[in-house]
């Protein structure tokens, strides 16, 4: 991938659409773009333009923008074309553009590494900004927009820069302790600041789990005998068929799952096989999967159609809750009496569904009041952040200055492969791939 290449591609949504845009990025840009519309337009100004192919030939017209280098998203000279968005009609400008010598297509993400090399972007808000694409509901747009908005990086170079002041500090104890004004004991001045950073970036950390829910939803496994009327559940709360219901014991042979938007959040619905004891191949694999699932929950509704069935001998953490939902009350509601369950509920009437939902939301997380989602949401900024906390510990824990000031390197380091500033080499093809080609 070289960055002398000028790159394009389709940068809006599937085809045909009512607008279709094309951004180009790349030393040629302006070159293209006036033999391709004429007079270039002036920068970050939209005009109409005819848009005609190397023989002249009329393609369509549309508007142009040209942002000139680095006032732009990737840092370069950037070009985008709003034309209509028929196949035909995109087609033909592609085809025009790969005519180019010195254009190619760019690959997936491309756009977006070019506008990290260029410093436009760090690696968090590039994260946040495949995130904000792809959120499908209010709290997934809130925790991308922390990110791609440059909230989340900001506090984490806070941290890198209390850290350079501590090492400047030890620097300067260590080769002009003999200066007048050099404090003589670096204790007091930045060990309790580095105690206090460590306590910050371990609570920080312990957001994980919020964040985990709110950027991949809050997992509800619907569990209990076989015919205890999980699939009807899964059917009622979806508002559609997705599982297969009849009256015969152990329809459902795989893990059925459906994503909800509720109260802002995402739920994730998984309907499992009936749990019992059984002989039967196909059945046993199928519970086999319901543990499987059963043992990552966050929420477990456990169902049964008759009193006394709630066993629950599942191995599951403490913190799981398992909420017992008294199922088909519309036919044997009689047999209940209060307290035998948490919630009573009958898909067939709809009974109780509105019930359950509300006792839903009161599971998943309150965000009232919050007016920053910085949190870490993948795993790599977990692990980054883990580094940093146990290099912090060990800088407190050894004696003499050199070790800590090596120790304080150790935690800016981990800290800075969160944002992109060091060693990153290894995480971009990760990264970047996981973009749509033209962003």
């Amino acid at each position: 991938m070289q960055i002398t290449d000028t790159i394009y591609a389709l940068s809006s949504g599937a085809l045909p659409a009512g607008v279709a845009v094309i951004r180009i990025s790349g030393p040629a840009t302006a070159d293209v773009i006036g033999r391709l519309c004429g007079a270039l337009p002036q920068p970050r100004r939209a005009a109409l333009r005819t848009i005609r192919s190397r023989n002249g030939e009329i393609m369509d017209s549309g508007l142009v923008i040209y942002f000139p280098g680095p006032a732009s998203f990737t840092g370069e000279d950037c070009c985008e074309l709003q034309v209509h968005g028929g196949r035909a009609v995109v087609h033909a400008i592609l085809d025009a553009l790969a005519g180019f010598e010195g254009l190619r297509h760019a690959g997936p993400g491309e756009f977006s590494r070019r506008a990290f090399q260029n410093g436009k972007l760090d690696l968090v808000e590039i994260e946040g900004l495949a995130d904000l694409i792809t959120a499908e509901t209010e709290m997934q747009r809130r925790l991308a927009i922390e990110q791609s908005g440059g909230g989340q990086s900001a506090l984490y170079q806070g941290w890198a820069r209390r850290l350079t002041h501590a090492r400047a500090m030890i620097e300067a104890e260590l080769d002009f302790a003999d200066e007048d004004d050099i404090p003589g004991s670096v204790s007091e001045t930045i060990w309790t600041d580095m105690a206090k950073l460590a306590a910050e970036i371990e609570a920080h950390v312990d957001q994980a789990g919020l964040a985990e829910i709110i950027r991949d939803g809050l997992k509800i496994v619907i569990a209990g005998e076989p015919n205890a009327g999980k699939s009807s559940l899964l059917n009622a709360l979806a508002k559609r068929d997705i599982a297969i219901v009849t009256e015969i014991a152990g329809t459902t042979r795989d893990v059925l799952s459906v994503d909800l938007s509720l109260a802002g959040f995402s739920v994730k619905l998984y309907d499992t096989a009936g749990l019992r004891e059984t002989d039967e191949l196909v059945e046993r694999e199928g519970i086999r999967r319901a543990r499987e699932v059963i043992g990552h929950a966050d929420l477990i509704l456990l169902l049964s159609e008759k009193p006394g069935d709630f066993v629950w001998n599942e191995p599951v953490s403490s913190d799981v809750p398992v909420i017992r939902v008294a199922t088909k009350i519309d036919r044997n509601g009689a047999n209940w009496a209060p307290g035998q369950a948490d919630l009573f509920l009958s898909t067939t009437t709809g009974d109780g569904i509105a019930d359950l939902l509300e006792e839903l939301k009161a599971h998943l997380p309150d965000l009232a009041g919050r007016t920053s989602l910085a949190m870490p949401s993948r795993k790599r900024h977990v692990d980054c952040l883990k580094q940093a906390s146990a290099a912090l510990a060990r800088s407190r824990a050894v004696e003499g200055l050199d070790i800590q000031a090596e120790q304080l390197r150790l935690a800016s380091d981990a800290l800075g492969r969160i944002t992109g500033r060091v060693d990153v080499e290894n995480l971009l093809d990760v990264i970047f791939s996981e973009f749509c080609i033209g962003k």
